[in-house]
């Protein structure tokens, strides 16, 4: 039993843990079916909400939001990451790298998910 609360405890006082936590992404409503591409072009601005969630805001102040499959490690702490694509839009099947702010060091790569149109909760 000891172990349980052992382990318990360093994961509560895990701050990259505690980042992915849902209650720290805001509210969202789906708005409409998941699209599988954006257009690279139309993307305005990323939101890294935490280790799993990525909100894309695009031209008109559209909203989609990415629940990656599984969690990125250092996404959240980080709030930024790279891709590579060739065809000018970013696919749900695109893989990301967190880049952190220190230096050339890369970190996590992690696949993509589709993209939810979300409206915004209060």
């Amino acid at each position: 039993m000891r172990p349980l609360i052992v382990a318990a405890l360093l994961t509560a006082a895990d701050p990259t843990l505690a980042r992915d936590r849902a209650a720290d992404v805001p509210p969202a409503t789906p708005a409409g079916p998941p699209r599988t591409c954006l257009p690279l072009a139309a993307i305005e601005e990323t939101l890294v909400r935490n280790d799993r969630v990525i909100d894309f805001r695009t031209t008109g102040r559209r909203l989609y939001r990415v629940t990656l499959p599984h969690r990125c490690p250092g996404l959240g702490s980080e709030r930024r990451f790279g891709y590579a694509t060739s065809i000018g839009q970013l696919c749900a099947q695109d893989l990301i790298t967190v880049l952190y702010a220190s230096g050339p060091m890369q970190g996590a790569r992690c696949g993509l998910a589709p993209f939810q149109p979300v409206t915004p909760g209060r």
